[in-house]
């Protein structure tokens, strides 16, 4: 599959995937289908917030690669963040199980295969699952990432912008569904239709969209995903006890029928990272590397201007010391503009049983570095656990294109016990954290007590009877200031502390100022 003699094919790669610095160990090169252990094939650590793609036809191993990079990430003191879509990935944390054909595998490239668990946090989205709930606030997700869940049109999405706006500056907190619809409702009503006059106004024809289409989120489950506590992304970026980066495993199986729901859930904590992060120039290895499964449900019917939001959003994070792996089944699912950003490339092998396959292995082929390697060819023909792989050398130039037998996890290649799971989670300081749901005073509870009718007026109270005054004394004074009187009972509330308080808090909420991202995503204090 390629016209380059196999001894010129080794040099090139021996030496295009020697590096100085720490590395990732993907596997060893295949010449006419023979594993070369002498020729490794290497990522630079430092090179992996230049980003990357995963990607391959269904059963290729795209996911045991997630598993060998995230295990020697781990090991080399870096978090990791995967999403776990089909509910295989939980078996990071607990020892691989080995057989001959894994010993067999493992000794043909070099490959010193020892059964390894790694530290793992499981969150589950929602709290739909065993692991500890991740929410959002409406407020922090903000009007760019709710329209494309909603699927709104250009007009809509304008318009959900204009209700973000009015509820930040009136300080009405978003904090979950049942909010954002109240201030809704609240902006065409009678009371409210006024407020953005200066500013546009709102339709009742486009509000009322808004509302159907909230509702049948809600009605799909979706109301459990927003709320407090809500999800510190500083969480994602901790170390164990002993080093090793901390794998945390989002669990996506029990929403996996919502795609576009999830997708967007995971590019609101990129956004989030984005935002909040300094900057960090370039590091001799990554902060978080950040796995983004099924991207192409990311991709799919996105309006020109959130794919620009994504682009500029995957092209800035790097200076802050994430890297973002995409992966999905091709590489057309990924917008040029993004894959353009990514340095490292592994692909899988493609099907190509229709002419729509066909013009897919065509791009994919052109988007690789030059080779000697017939590549519509070979990526057709690759083999479960083999790939064509090219990165970024230190220096920053395009590696090689190798074709490669992957390393096989150390971990289990399958899910976790139930049991062992469970223990974890017990165990997690994140449990008390985010396990119990809150839900405090926001705009709902704001706007029905505005909009409540006033209470009735207490009946008259008949004065009392005349009392004879007493015989009058004249008050000693040492100065010439007159008496003070007593304090009324309004007085008295005013000046105590707990209404000091509610004016402080009050303050807080209606005098801030949330800052939003490109991708529209609201700022907050870190840790």
């Amino acid at each position: 599959m390629t016209d380059t003699p196999s001894t010129d094919v080794t040099a090139a790669v021996r030496e295009g995937y020697a590096f100085t610095g720490p590395v990732l160990e993907l596997g060893a090169l295949l010449v006419d289908g023979t594993p070369v252990p002498e020729a490794q094939i290497r990522v630079p650590l430092a090179m992996l917030n230049r980003h990357g793609l995963v990607a391959g036809a269904t059963g290729t191993g795209k996911t045991k690669t997630l598993q060998v990079m995230a295990e020697q990430l781990s090991a080399q003191g870096v978090p990791v963040f995967l999403a776990d879509v089909k509910g295989d990935l939980s078996g990071v944390s607990q020892p691989g199980r080995p057989d001959d054909r894994l010993s067999a595998r493992a000794t043909s490239i070099g490959q010193d295969w020892q059964a390894t668990g790694y530290p793992v946090e499981y969150l589950a989205l929602g709290g739909l699952g065993s692991g500890i709930p991740v929410r959002a606030t409406v407020t922090s997700f903000g009007p760019v990432l709710l329209s494309k869940v909603l699927d709104l049109n250009e007009t809509q999405s304008s318009s959900l912008s204009l209700i973000f706006h009015f509820a930040d500056q009136a300080g009405l907190a978003l904090l979950d569904l049942k909010d954002l619809r109240a201030v809704i409702q609240y902006l065409v009503s009678e009371e409210g239709r006024g407020d953005l006059d200066g500013l546009g106004g709102l339709s009742k024809a486009t509000a009322g969209v808004i509302l159907r289409e909230l509702v049948a989120f809600a009605d799909a489950g979706a109301e459990v995903f927003f709320g407090e506590p809500e999800f510190d992304t500083d969480d994602l970026m901790r170390t164990a006890p002993d080093g090793r980066g901390v794998v945390t495993c989002l669990e996506l199986a029990g929403v996996q029928d919502r795609p576009a729901l999830f997708s967007t859930f995971l590019l609101w904590l990129l956004a989030d990272l984005f935002h909040d992060l300094p900057e960090a120039g370039d590091l001799p290895k990554p902060k978080l590397v950040f796995f983004f499964d099924e991207a192409h449900l990311l991709f799919r019917d996105a309006s020109k201007a959130f794919l620009e939001q994504i682009t500029q959003t995957v092209r800035l994070i790097r200076s802050k010391g994430i890297g973002v792996f995409f992966v999905t089944q091709s590489p057309k699912d990924v917008d040029a503009d993004v894959l353009a950003q990514l340095g490292s490339r592994v692909q899988h092998a493609l099907r190509a049983f229709t002419p729509d396959d066909a013009k897919a292995l065509r791009q994919a082929v052109s988007t690789f570095p030059m080779s000697g390697y017939d590549l519509e060819e070979l990526l057709t023909a690759l083999g479960i656990g083999e790939a064509v792989v090219t990165v970024l050398s230190e220096r920053g130039a395009p590696t090689p294109v190798a074709w490669t037998r992957m390393r096989a996890p150390q971990s289990l290649m399958a899910p976790a016990p139930a049991e062992a799971v469970a223990a974890a989670v017990a165990a997690s300081p994140l449990r008390g954290e985010y396990a119990q749901a809150l839900d405090r005073d926001s705009a709902y509870e704001r706007l029905q007590a505005r909009l409540a009718p006033p209470p009735a007026a207490p009946p008259p109270v008949p004065a009392p009877a005349p009392v004879p005054a007493p015989a009058r004394r004249e008050p000693a004074r040492t100065s010439g200031r007159p008496e003070k009187s007593q304090p009324s009972v309004v007085e008295e509330v005013v000046r105590s502390s707990a209404f000091k308080s509610f004016l402080r808090s009050a303050g807080t909420v209606l005098g801030r100022e949330i800052t939003r991202s490109v991708l529209g995503t609201a700022s907050r204090r870190r840790r």
